[in-house]
């Protein structure tokens, strides 16, 4: 499947629950946020909203600093 990952193509071999797929791209556990196509995910849906075929997907991570 292909999608789109923070403004770059990527392919993937199936489509995957949001949990599943930010595991398999190793982000962190903590200070993630996701959206797909253009909608944030909350945290209390990973498990069920999936990552598909033709999505476009952001993935952000906090940061410290200034």
């Amino acid at each position: 499947m292909a999608i789109l990952l923070n403004g770059s193509p990527m392919e993937f071999a199936h489509p995957e629950p949001v949990a599943d797929f930010l595991t398999g791209l190793g982000a962190p556990a903590t200070g993630v946020a996701i959206a797909v196509n253009g909608v944030i995910v909350p945290r209390s849906r990973w498990s069920e909203a999936m990552v598909d075929d033709g999505d476009t997907v952001e993935v952000l991570t906090a940061m410290q600093g200034g």
